[in-house]
């Protein structure tokens, strides 16, 4: 066996010459004479002829020798490094884990779901200095070179989400955290492959890097994958993620309705969506309830109640709002008396000898009461608006053309037409959404208290936009706006979405918070004066059912979970202590013959 094999520094193996010298010593040492004392010669004459053997005492006269050479040998052994090989695992004192927190960890089996079972295999892992990394946001470093309290608080901490996690970029995080003799643990359940070319990526630095799978249950899955609005309802699309046909049943509200699904079949169902906030639920449920339930936010009063103030009707005005679901139109000519209870008031071609000054008056109560009034462009618009119209007017411009459109939600996949004929003017007041080529607002808002007021620059009888298959669907945003109601769509949201709420304080699933928000978990976010859903809708995350590492074809089938990695354990500290016992029993030995 050559010496590098148990040895570090083989090398160190030249202190053994010492023991030459010494050798040399004590064979140059001249005998010690010996002097007869008749006297006492016949007292131990007995003595040693019965205790004395030739054997032990040419031993007796070697021992400091044979103390002395032992001592250098050890010593020179020590200089050398001798080592045994070891595992690895035994010797790594930073550890950095990886901790999948995706929503498919929620999988129950067996009595624990698969996130509970990676934590506590995670806090057996905890060394001296540990670092722990989530799958959330692309890998979210929590703990960075914690102490092994602080590390087991942390993990103790972590909870899963219901988004779909990066675990590929939490190990590569991860790798980027660790130093050069760190041991990464990857705790996951290890769905899909896209994190084994980070795995390998990590392995080609020198890395260690163990996979734990923690993947039991979910074979049975059925669950929610998809959710589409039309007008005031909803379709649901369920997916059955068996090896055999099942039945179950949607509720939502007070509705119910039964599916039936083949083994890996798609099935939707269409349900009316309740006002405020409802759950539609699948029963029975399954091994993965994240996605057994879909949250649903509603306006409280979904219906809109709009009124429109005109002397000459605008019958594409009023199809196009009589069309979208749940807003009530009502047409009144001035000179006239409004009543309470209206959402949107819109004046569109009023006479200026016609307006009341109670007219008016009634949209800025609206306004002040957080509704929403919205002017239309005629040719002469009555001065009695007042600061309800937007903009000051110059007079009746044509051949306009369109220069700069904001992306907003009123103006977002609108083509706005040049208009034929338009009112030129400069804004007094709020936020122009559309521009015209010499600076006249086409359309324009501002937030007034609680409400809203728009001006819409088109003059109806001179527009080609009213024959736009664009236009009702303009005004439905419009008076959505106005009313101060979101659409459904825009209240409902899949996890993992961004969602901004300004400076209000935002009431979630798990507590508070403000401004812009991410969805991590599914159920109800809540504002004085809003209320949005989120509700996991991911495909490929309510896929839990997960192969085994080492059954899986490709890559993550070549990986191994745990690496069987060996690294040498020096001895030397060992021989430095046999050493330094060694020369203390040689003191001790010349203390007890009297030479010291």
């Amino acid at each position: 066996m050559a010496l590098s094999d148990v040895l570090l520094s083989p090398i160190g193996l030249v202190a053994l010459l010492a023991a030459v010298p010494i050798v040399l010593l004590y064979l140059i040492r001249p005998d010690p004479q010996e002097l007869s004392l008749p006297t006492f010669q016949f007292l131990v004459a007995e003595e040693r002829q019965q205790s004395s053997t030739p054997f032990l005492e040419r031993l007796s006269r070697s021992l400091l020798l044979l103390l002395q050479v032992l001592v250098v040998l050890v010593l020179a052994v020590g200089l050398a490094s001798p080592y045994v090989t070891v595992s690895e695992r035994t010797t790594v004192e930073e550890t950095v884990l990886v901790v999948d927190t995706s929503a498919s960890m929620q999988t129950s089996a067996d009595g624990s779901t698969r996130f509970q079972r990676a934590v506590a295999a995670a806090e057996s892992e905890v060394t001296g200095t540990t670092s722990v990394v989530t799958t959330g946001n692309g890998g979210a470093v929590v703990l960075q070179r914690g102490t092994p309290s602080a590390a087991r608080e942390t993990i103790a901490g972590l909870g899963p989400t219901d988004t779909a996690g990066d675990l590929s970029g939490a190990i590569s995080q991860a790798a980027s955290l660790a130093g050069e003799n760190a041991r990464v643990v990857v705790l996951s359940d290890f769905a899909g492959d896209e994190w084994t070319t980070a795995v390998s990526t990590a392995r080609a630095r020198g890395l260690s890097v163990d996979l734990r799978q923690f993947a039991g249950g979910g074979d049975d899955n059925v669950g929610f994958i998809d959710r589409r609005f039309s007008q005031s309802s909803v379709t649901l699309s369920v997916k059955n993620y068996g090896d055999s046909a099942v039945t179950r049943t949607v509720r939502l509200g007070n509705q119910a309705r039964e599916i039936r699904l083949g083994a890996g079949d798609v099935g939707s169902v269409t349900l009316p969506v309740p006002a405020g906030t409802s759950q539609a639920r699948l029963a029975p449920g399954d091994s993965f309830a994240a996605d057994d339930t879909a949250y649903l936010a509603a306006p409280a009063d979904p219906a809109v109640d709009v009124l429109v103030l005109t002397n000459d009707r605008n019958r594409y005005l009023i199809t196009a709002l009589s069309v979208i679901d749940r807003v009530n139109v009502t047409v009144e000519q001035p000179p006239t008396t409004i009543e309470n209870g209206y959402d949107v008031i819109l004046y569109s071609n009023v006479e200026d000898s016609s307006l009341l000054p109670g007219n008016v008056e009634s949209g800025r109560e609206l306004v002040a009461d957080g509704g929403g009034v919205a002017v239309l462009a005629q040719r002469e618009l009555p001065t009695k608006y007042g600061d309800l119209l937007l903009i000051e007017p110059d007079g009746v411009a044509s051949g306009g053309t369109v220069r700069q459109s904001a992306q907003t939600g009123l103006t977002t996949g609108i083509d706005f037409q040049p208009p034929e004929e338009y009112v030129s003017g400069s804004l007094r007041t709020g936020t122009v959404q559309v521009r015209l080529g010499d600076g006249s607002p086409l359309l324009a808002t501002a937030e007034r208290g609680g409400g809203r007021v728009m001006y819409y620059g088109y003059i109806e009888e001179s527009s080609s936009f009213k024959f736009n298959y664009q236009y009702p669907v303009f005004w439905k945003r419009a008076v959505y706006y106005l009313a101060d109601r979101e659409p459904l769509p825009a209240l409902n949201h899949a996890t993992g979405e961004r969602v901004q709420f300004g400076n209000a304080t935002v009431e979630g699933p798990s507590g508070t918070t403000t401004g812009s928000v991410q969805l991590q978990e599914a159920g109800f976010y809540r504002t004085e004066s809003r209320q949005v859903s989120a509700s996991l809708l991911d495909e490929s995350e309510s896929a839990t059912a997960v192969e085994a590492l080492e059954e899986r074809s490709g890559a993550a089938g070549n990986l191994t979970r745990v690496e069987q990695r060996t690294v040498p354990r020096p001895l030397t500290e060992y021989l430095a202590l046999a050493g330094v016992m060694l020369a203390l029993v040689e003191v001790g030995y010349l203390r007890r013959r009297g030479d010291l």
